[in-house]
């Protein structure tokens, strides 16, 4: 088929290498414009578009379709098909018709539950024991379009959502290719709205972490945001970034060191087992405790 292939994040490379390697022709990549990052505030391109560059497909990246002309250009691809993986614009019905087939979306959660931004993150962090990816065939709704193929795995009891990310993005690419192989076979079947939810995007604020809360609910918090923004407390001045955790059964005041790297919650405790201070990079907590002095509690 001749695709248009819209993404930005790292989660939308496997789809698009898949693609290629299927042997669709990628008419053009759409990612989202470059950004400035790092210290020096460099513009720095997407890792879709550095993939584009690499492999020398067409790249645009409108700040959006609100111009007559970036549709037109569109229109200009003669596309079969649009695979639109985490690409961060919100099409336009114009659009979203203009492919022979439509356009197809690689949603990362088991629809209808958790729609919208943060679907890997809000899956953990609410202690969901099941997710998966949905190809979707868009419509001009948040992700409220009919489902071609689902396909679930389990969460880890561990796991945090950079690994969860991997395995997604890489059973995403694999379920989109299936679908693109035989469209006819993989009939489009309506979201029912019972169970529906909304996965807002992360913010920063609420990452900090209470530790009068529950265990579990500390656990699933510092998991789901590793690594970034990164759940947060304070040791005396000092922030932590704290990566990684497992639930224990030790009791306490809310906050309480009770041995190495074992903190006391509201209701039970957690082993911090992956930190990173500030400036620093990531290391055993463990290995972290030793080389500091061991406080009375974490803030």
């Amino acid at each position: 088929m001749r695709v248009v292939f819209m993404g930005t994040p790292e989660f939308s490379v496997n789809a698009l290498e898949a693609l290629a390697a299927a042997g669709h022709e990628i008419v053009a990549v759409y990612s989202q414009p470059p950004r400035k990052s790092g210290r020096g505030q460099k513009l720095r391109p997407s890792p879709v578009h550095q993939l584009a560059q690499t492999r020398g497909w067409p790249i645009f990246t409108p700040a959006n379709f609100r111009g007559s002309a970036d549709v037109a250009a569109f229109a200009g691809h003669d596309a079969d098909i649009a695979v639109v993986v985490a690409y961060g614009l919100i099409l336009p019905q114009a659009l979203l018709d203009l492919p022979k087939h439509g356009c197809l979306n690689i949603h990362a959660s088991l629809l209808p539950r958790w729609r919208g931004a943060a679907p890997i993150h809000r899956a953990i962090m609410a202690g969901d024991q099941e997710t998966g990816v949905c190809i979707m065939q868009m419509d001009a709704g948040l992700d409220t379009g009919p489902v071609r193929i689902r396909r679930s795995l389990d969460i880890g009891a561990t796991e945090i959502t950079a690994q969860l990310h991997d395995r997604l993005a890489f059973m995403g690419a694999e379920a989109v290719v299936d679908v693109l192989a035989d469209l006819a076979g993989h009939a489009c079947v309506p979201q029912v709205e019972d169970g529906s939810c909304y996965a807002t995007k992360i913010d920063k604020s609420e990452a900090r972490i209470d530790w009068t809360r529950s265990a579990v609910e500390i656990d699933r918090k510092i998991r789901g945001l590793s690594s970034f923004p990164g759940a947060w407390c304070m040791m005396g001045d000092q922030r932590l970034k704290v990566l990684a955790s497992c639930l224990s059964d030790g009791a306490g005041v809310p906050g309480q060191v009770l041995q190495a790297s074992e903190i006391a919650c509201g209701d039970g405790s957690v082993i911090l087992t992956t930190l990173q201070p500030a400036g620093k990079t990531a290391q055993i907590a463990e290995v972290f405790f030793q080389g500091h002095c061991l406080p009375e509690r974490l803030d």
